[in-house]
């Protein structure tokens, strides 16, 4: 069974792409279009890593990892986010959140996919 990723991203072209690169590798792929949507797919099912971005309306990204932290099975979830945002103040915030990794977009896939490898383990 392929180690499973969840990719939170309100632009569907985008998910598309995050979703062809993750594929591409060999993980097998969620989307949800923000983070309220994300959060109904936290649902006790193994997810071992998840992509998110910070910008999305309904919940952005930084609030959607506070509250997935919050889910007991969620804890250690590692996350990346995956954004236009480059501010360390942002960057900052979601670290404090619990934010393991910062992409910034446009990204190359063999980036995205090296952080992805550092943080799910074999």
């Amino acid at each position: 069974m392929g180690k499973t990723v969840l990719v939170v991203d309100d632009s569907a072209s985008f998910r598309q792409v995050v979703g062809i690169a993750l594929k591409s590798a060999g993980y097998d792929v969620l989307e949800a279009s923000d983070g309220r949507d994300a959060l109904s797919k936290l649902d006790g099912r193994k997810i071992n890593l998840i992509v998110s971005d910070v910008n999305m309306p309904n919940m952005d990204g930084i609030t959607f990892v506070k509250s997935a932290k919050q889910l007991p099975a969620y804890k250690f979830t590692p996350v990346i986010m995956l954004t236009t945002e480059a501010g360390e103040a942002k960057k900052a915030e979601g670290k404090a959140a619990g934010v393991r990794a910062w992409v910034v977009k446009p990204f190359q896939p063999p980036v995205l996919l090296d952080a992805v490898s550092k943080l799910i383990l074999p």
